[in-house]
């Protein structure tokens, strides 16, 4: 059998060992040390915009405590984009509130502000609006920035940036995760760079810093013994896992570039394929590090279905996957309140594929994806 292609791959740039060994040889090997300052102000120095960040064990943690920090409790609400992965909205019940879902738009997959308006709406004139809302920046993909932002400021709501898919994109010259009150990254194995496992929550007041580093320790009181009086989390990133993430802030640009020549190789392949479109910036506004490359096909046209050509990928073992399940169709969430007319999401989950993206993809690699879509065509 073909060796496999991933939809996603960890791709290591070759200093990562260099901060690795640097806290073996200072024996920091712990969630503290120079790696985590140097890997938060790495990040800072990137995402500009006076961003402050704390780095966690997970774009989740983060969420969680930015959650917390606006003091989200049990029996609120929290509005989230519908269409993303389930630990964009896993945290809303973690401590203890509400997830009411807003559709996509089909400009770029993202919040539809007209569905978020018309959401905050209803609330209001039932005297309950929501204590946060969660815009996701689906596969790199910047949301609408602009109009969600000034909604949200319309109606005194707290915006929090999902911008784990994102690192490296922006919306009008400005970095995605430095529009929210807060916002949170993702250094997962199969992000566009990686600490095997790790977040950050992205803020622009060391208070609500100081605050997340605290719960993240296990909210230990300033005393000589241990003492707690509020509830705590083991959510602080390892010096270890910041020495990676350090190497790989090294090739963030070069990562980028990887990712977006994929895209432009998924343009060229399907330019005259009528029935099948490439997600794509819908302007100069939009500046996307293509994390993943996903498309949406239509059958009517095609004759194929997006199944079709997932099954013929994965039988020369190459990996695609069908866009995410919109949060409001799953199980876990079917009684959650859900605002949008024209069930875009829907519609792209039942159109959408990602296909492979990652940044160490070869031209062999895309020659096999040529040599596969040329005979479904067929």
């Amino acid at each position: 059998m073909n060796s496999k292609i991933w939809l996603s791959s960890p791709h290591m740039g070759g200093t990562e060992l260099k901060y690795i060994n640097d806290a073996f040889e200072q024996n920091w090997i712990a969630p503290l040390g120079p790696n985590v300052n140097g890997f938060e102000h790495d990040l800072e120095n990137y995402l500009g915009n006076d961003s402050i960040v704390a780095a966690l064990i997970s774009g989740t943690a983060a969420l969680h405590l930015a959650l917390i920090i606006l003091k989200v409790k049990r029996g609120d609400e929290v509005f989230c984009q519908t269409m993303t992965f389930a630990a964009s909205a896993n945290p809303i019940a973690y401590v203890g509130a509400k997830p009411v879902f807003i559709d996509s738009e089909t400009d770029t997959w993202n919040m539809c502000p007209d569905a978020l308006r018309e959401a905050l709406q209803n609330r209001a004139i039932e005297g309950r609006l929501p204590k946060a809302v969660i815009v996701v920046h689906l596969y790199g993909m910047p949301a609408k920035m602009k109009e969600l932002t000034e909604i949200c400021a319309e109606f005194n709501i707290p915006l929090l940036e999902d911008a784990a898919e994102a690192l490296g994109s922006s919306y009008k010259g400005q970095n995605c995760g430095t529009f929210g009150q807060m916002a949170i990254l993702s250094f997962n194995g199969n992000k566009i760079i990686t600490t095997s496992g790790g977040g950050a929550l992205v803020t622009k007041s060391n208070h609500d810093k100081q605050r997340a580093i605290f719960l993240s320790t296990q909210a230990r009181d300033q005393a000589p013994h241990y003492q707690h009086s509020e509830i705590g989390y083991n959510y602080r990133l390892s010096n270890i896992a910041a020495g990676i993430g350090r190497g790989q802030m090294e090739v963030l640009t070069n990562r980028v570039n990887a990712r977006r020549k994929n895209h432009q190789f998924y343009l060229e392949l399907f330019k005259d394929i009528k029935g099948i479109d490439v997600l794509t910036e819908p302007s100069a506004d939009f500046f996307s590090n293509y994390w993943l490359s996903a498309i949406t096909v239509n059958s009517q046209i095609t004759g194929f279905d997006i199944e079709d050509l997932r099954k013929s990928f994965t039988l020369d073992n190459i990996e695609c996957r069908p866009l995410w399940k919109p949060m409001h169709m799953q199980p876990v969430f079917e009684n959650c309140a859900y605002f949008g007319d024209d069930n875009v999401a829907e519609k792209l989950f039942k159109t959408g594929l990602c296909l492979p993206s990652g940044s160490n993809l070869t031209d062999q690699d895309r020659e096999r994806i040529v040599t596969i879509f040329n005979k479904v065509l067929v």
